[in-house]
C-alpha cells in the first residue's frame, strides 16, 4: 500500500476509498483512517494542551460512498484516545470550522471527511481548530506521526450533534440583519439552488425557503454520493450549464451553485448568465467594496487584465495576484492583515472565498448569504445582482493548456524550463514580463494586432505545466500560442497537446 505521507495534497488528505476505477487502487481505508485521527488526536492534545481524555472533537462527512466506513475509523481513533467525538452526519465543510467557535459547541477540534469536488471514488480529511484550517506543515506532521502508529479499531459512544441546524440558523441570522429594513426579507425572491448531491442542499430548504424565498426549480438538493446528476463543482461545465438552464427555465432571480463541501460557489444572473471564475472574484470585492474602502483582496494567480482592472479602476481597491492554492491565497491575505494591510477577502477563481470578518474561512454559504442579500436589496431597486459587477469586461478568449514533463526528474526540468521561457520572453519583441510574480512566469503580450496575457507554471505534484492564455481578440491565443509552441521546440521532454 502507498506510503501514508503520500496521502497529503497540500493542506488536505486525499485518497482512493473504494473499488471502482480501474488502475486506481484503494489507498484510504478505515485503518488509514484510524491511523491518522489517532495522530490528528495526540497533535491536538499538544496544540490545545489539553490531556487526550479532555478533548472534544467534532466529525462531519459529505456524502460519498466510502464516507461511513471511514467515519468509523475515526471515531473508533477518537474513542481510543479516550477524548469524546461527536458524530454531525452529513455536513459542510464551513459548518465543521463554525463548530469550533460557535458559543454553543466550541469543540477542540473538528474532522471534516471529504475529497471537495473530485471523483466519487476518492476521500479524503480536513482538520480545523477555532484558529481555522491547519496548514500543509501541520498535516506534514500528522501523516508522520499516523505512520508510526498501530490502530487496532474498537468500539466508541456514538453521540450525535446538531451542527447543521445550528449552522443554518447562524445564516438566517446573517441574512434577516443584512434585510433588517426590508418587509418580508426574501419574499418575492425566486432563487434556484443547485447542490450537486452534496452536503451544501440545505441552503435553499433550511435558509432560503424559512425566509420566504421561492426555491422551485432548485436541483439535486439530496446527498448522493455517487453523484449521478453533474459533479459538484462550480467550475465544471457541465455543472455550471445545468444550474443556469435552472434559472433560466424557472425565471429565477438568481441561482446559486455549491461544490460537494460547501466551501465554495458560484452565482447565475437572471437569464441564466453564470457569475463564476473572474466574474465571481468580481462580485466577492463588490459586494464589500463599500466596507473596506481602499482594501486588498488577493487572488491566485490566473485572474485576468480585466478583472485587475475592474479591482483597481472601478471599485478602488488594490489587487494582490499571488499563487494557485486557496490556502496560499488565504495565508498571504492573513500575513498582509497582521503587516497592517487591510486585506479583506481572499479568494480563488475555483469560488473558494475567504473574509477576514468570517475568520478568512473559505465558506461557500457565507459568499452566497451576501449574494443573496444584495440580490434582494437590487430587486426592491429594480435592478439585479448584476449592477454590481457593471463595467468589468472578459477576454474574448480563453484557454487552458497543460503541457507534459516526460523527464524522470520532472520538477527539476520544469524549473529548467520556466528560467529559460522568462528569458525568452524578456528579449522578445512584444512581450512584457509581469512583475512581480509570485507563481511562475506571466507575460502581457502584443503580437500581429492581438493582445493578451499568458502564464506558464508548474503543477504542485503532476509532471504538467498548466498554460494559461487570454486575449481581447480573436485568434490572439492561437498567435501567442505559436510563438510558446516556437519556443518549446527545443525541450524535447515538453509534450504540448494538439
Amino acid at each position: 500500500m502507498t506510503d501514508i505521507s503520500k496521502l497529503q495534497n497540500g493542506s488536505d488528505i486525499r485518497g482512493i476509498a473504494i473499488d471502482g476505477v480501474p488502475g486506481e487502487e484503494v489507498n484510504l481505508t478505515r485503518e488509514r483512517a484510524g491511523q491518522i485521527t489517532g495522530a490528528f488526536c495526540y497533535w491536538l492534545s499538544q496544540k490545545v494542551q489539553k490531556n487526550p481524555v479532555m478533548l472534544n472533537i467534532c466529525v462531519g462527512c459529505d456524502p460519498r460512498l466510502s464516507g461511513p466506513e471511514l467515519k468509523e475509523g475515526v471515531m473508533e481513533a477518537i474513542g481510543l484516545w479516550g477524548a469524546h467525538g461527536s458524530d454531525a452526519g452529513i455536513a459542510t465543510t464551513p459548518a465543521m470550522f463554525m463548530s469550533t467557535v460557535l458559543p454553543c459547541f466550541e469543540f477542540d477540534g473538528a474532522i471534516m471527511i471529504t475529497a471537495s469536488h473530485l471523483p466519487y471514488n476518492r476521500n479524503g480529511f480536513k482538520f480545523f481548530t477555532a484558529e481555522g484550517g491547519l496548514d500543509k506543515e501541520d498535516i506534514a506532521e500528522i501523516l508522520r506521526l499516523a505512520g508510526r502508529y498501530n490502530f487496532i479499531g474498537g468500539a466508541y459512544d456514538r453521540d450525535p450533534v446538531n451542527v447543521m441546524p445550528m449552522y443554518a440558523a447562524y445564516l438566517r441570522q446573517m441574512i434577516t440583519q443584512g434585510l433588517a429594513d426590508v418587509p418580508g426579507y426574501l419574499k418575492g425572491m425566486h432563487i434556484v439552488v443547485d447542490a450537486g448531491n452534496g452536503s451544501a442542499g440545505f441552503f435553499a430548504t433550511e435558509v432560503l425557503e424559512k425566509l420566504g424565498a421561492d426555491i422551485s426549480g432548485s436541483q439535486f438538493l439530496e446527498p448522493d454520493g455517487s453523484f449521478p446528476n453533474h459533479p459538484a463543482n462550480p467550475e465544471d461545465p457541465d455543472a455550471m450549464a445545468a444550474v443556469c438552464k435552472a434559472v433560466k427555465d424557472n425565471d429565477a432571480d438568481l441561482g446559486i451553485i455549491f461544490d460537494t463541501d460547501g466551501d465554495r460557489s458560484a452565482a447565475v444572473a437572471p437569464g441564466g448568465e453564470p457569475i463564476a471564475r473572474n466574474e465571481i472574484v468580481a462580485l466577492a470585492a463588490a459586494l464589500a467594496a463599500d466596507d473596506y474602502p481602499g482594501g486588498t483582496v488577493v487572488t491566485d494567480s490566473i485572474t485576468s487584465n480585466e478583472l485587475h482592472d475592474f479591482i483597481e479602476k472601478k471599485l478602488g481597491l488594490k489587487h494582490y495576484r499571488y499563487k494557485r492554492g486557496y490556502r496560499n491565497v488565504i495565508g498571504k491575505a492573513r500575513e498582509l492583515s497582521e503587516q497592517g494591510e487591510n486585506a479583506f477577502l481572499a479568494i480563488e477563481t475555483s469560488g473558494h472565498a475567504a473574509y477576514s470578518d468570517n475568520y478568512y474561512l473559505d465558506d461557500g454559504a457565507f459568499l452566497a448569504v451576501q449574494i443573496v442579500i444584495n440580490a434582494a436589496r437590487l430587486k426592491h431597486e429594480g435592478k439585479d445582482i448584476t449592477a454590481l459587477i457593471k463595467g468589468l469586461k472578459k477576454p474574448l478568449e480563453s484557454r487552458e493548456v497543460r503541457l507534459r514533463i516526460k523527464a524522470e526528474d520532472f520538477a527539476s526540468y520544469g524549473r529548467g524550463v520556466l528560467e529559460d521561457f522568462e528569458k525568452w520572453a524578456d528579449y522578445s519583441g512584444g512581450m512584457e514580463l509581469v512583475r512581480p510574480n509570485y507563481e511562475g512566469v506571466r507575460v502581457n503580450f502584443r503580437k500581429d494586432g492581438a493582445e493578451g496575457w499568458f502564464l506558464l507554471r508548474m503543477s504542485l505534484h503532476d509532471p504538467v505545466m498548466p498554460l494559461n492564455i487570454e486575449s481581447g481578440q480573436e485568434g490572439g491565443v492561437d498567435k501567442a500560442l505559436s510563438a510558446i509552441r516556437e519556443f518549446m521546440k527545443g525541450y524535447k521532454e515538453i509534450e504540448i497537446p494538439e
